[in-house]
């Protein structure tokens, strides 16, 4: 009777850290949709206020697209592209897994309700919300002048397709990149960040400039977004929705010691070591050089995608001093960047792009010779070299072709009147702040690109700190001057401006 009872207590304990395992992954998840929350408020914020709420929509539409089109035929991509395209006697355009992935067809029964499997849904869950998360990287990078249908359609594109097929190289245990060249990449420093910031350079090259956002002597000027405290909280609402997806680069093994992606011993408390050094060295790499909490917020980020490559190997302090580096690149990069004529609206391609390179050749010079586990080699600074080529041309090259093709059939950027105009007036049926909408239209007609109320400079055009003349205070003191004298003369009624239509 005892030995009974004890075969039911451990059945009973063995179905329980099963449960455990679809417990862990749930919750990994659900912090994941915070980081949606947060590009959300952080590319309303970025916008000029005629752009928000066109801004927050591209974000829900790409979040909403993403579902359905990985479940079709994403999670498919991964488990059968790992060896494309190489065969076992090199270039085989066919060395697909057609029979390895059948659990990933859409029409599988572990792609649904089934009591015998409780991994799958949680495992394509996560994958979906990193899918998610590329699709919001890039999205920041293209606000104010890309067609709504060209972003779902390249967002799909790059969350379903590219950046999935990049995983299956690099994050696949039996991917090629991996077993030929040792490439590491613990928590996606390469698969996630450099495809997706470099996805958007090659967007970003067809699409052009916002209008106004160079001068004619090829200077450029700061389109600074209309609500910097809706910009900072969102990114911090990122930081926070990234300790689920590090945790879900996590395999969770009930009973036994948790291993990374690679299959080498890990835990939760090397992971948060390494974030929260890194996450702080990137901070003061940005306060640094800038001063301002849209960077060091940034810098935050970066710090965070520098360490993720090797995020369960590194000393803290040492994660710290790579984050620091992470924070040092960003303005630089988003400064050379932005002398290239190339217009990144959130500057992406510095922040995850060039701090996911950065986060992989890290790897490579701080933890070469580090062994592999079975027939993964060893890590070496080549590999992670050649994986940092690989992972930049996945994003770039197929981005630039399919921006190149949508701009010469005309459906990748809005016509110059609408973006004028603003996106949300164009486009969405409702108004980010309704109760400026008269102040708006009072003051149409003047620097389309001044994303804050005007200022009178006073008589001699000064800024009230001292600052240097502004090129449009005339203007502006001109229509003060006009206020002025129709609020003082008793027989005229300035004309009240129409409403917009509700």
């Amino acid at each position: 009777m005892n030995d009974d009872v004890q075969a039911a207590i451990d059945a009973a304990l063995a179905g329980h850290t099963t449960i455990n395992l679809e417990i862990y992954y749930w919750w990994c998840t659900g912090l994941m949709i915070a980081i949606h929350a947060g590009f959300l408020a952080y590319e309303m914020g970025a916008s000029r206020s005629k752009h928000a709420l066109a801004s927050g929509v591209k974000n829900i539409l790409a979040f909403a697209f993403m579902i359905p089109t990985f479940f079709a035929f994403g999670w498919w991509i991964y488990l059968s592209g790992y060896n494309w395209p190489f065969g076992a006697d090199g270039i085989d355009l066919m060395a697909w897994d057609f029979e390895g992935a059948a659990a990933g067809v859409p029409w599988s029964e572990n792609m649904g309700p089934n009591l015998q499997d409780q991994a799958s849904g949680v495992f394509w869950a996560a994958f979906t919300l990193f899918a998610c998360t590329t699709a919001s990287i890039y999205s920041g990078a293209v606000i104010e002048r890309i067609k709504l249908s060209a972003f779902i359609f390249t967002a799909v594109l790059l969350g379903s397709v590219v950046w999935i097929l990049g995983a299956s190289w690099g994050w696949h245990p039996s991917g090629w990149m991996v077993l030929q060249w040792g490439y590491r990449d613990v928590a996606a420093s390469g698969v996630v960040h450099t495809i997706a910031g470099f996805f958007a350079l090659g967007i970003l090259i067809p699409l052009g400039p916002r209008i106004g956002k160079y001068n004619a002597d090829g200077s450029a000027n700061d389109l600074r977004g209309h609500n910097m405290p809706l910009t900072v909280t969102g990114l911090m609402m990122i930081i926070i929705g990234f300790f689920g997806f590090l945790g879900a680069c996590l395999i969770y093994d009930p009973g036994n010691q948790w291993v990374n992606i690679y299959g080498i011993p890990s835990n939760l408390s090397a992971f948060v070591f390494n974030t929260l050094m890194g996450m702080a060295g990137g901070i003061i790499g940005c306060y640094f050089i800038t001063r301002d909490p849209f960077w060091m917020m940034s810098g935050a980020l970066g710090g965070i995608f520098a360490v993720a490559a090797g995020l369960d190997l590194y000393y803290p302090p040492l994660a710290f001093l790579i984050g620091f580096i992470g924070g040092l690149i960003i303005p630089v990069g988003a400064k050379l960047i932005e002398k290239m004529g190339i217009d990144d609206a959130v500057s992406a391609v510095a922040v995850h792009g060039f701090c996911g390179v950065w986060g992989l050749l890290a790897v490579g010079i701080f933890c070469a010779g580090y062994p592999g586990v079975g027939d993964i080699p060893a890590i070496s600074f080549m590999g992670q070299l050649k994986g940092a080529g690989v992972m930049i041309l996945i994003g770039f090259v197929p981005a630039l072709i399919i921006g190149i093709l949508l701009r010469v059939f005309g459906l990748l950027r809005v016509r110059n009147e609408v973006e004028l105009m603003g996106l949300d007036e164009a486009e969405i049926p409702s108004q980010s702040y309704p109760e400026f909408a008269r102040w708006e239209e009072a003051t149409a007609g003047d620097r389309y690109d001044r994303p804050s109320r005007p200022r009178y400079d006073g008589p001699r055009g000064d800024g009230p700190r001292g600052d240097a003349p502004r090129r449009d205070a005339p203007v502006l003191r001109d229509r003060v001057e006009r206020q002025e004298m129709d609020r003082n003369d008793p027989d005229r009624v300035p004309p009240v401006p129409p409403r917009r239509p509700s």
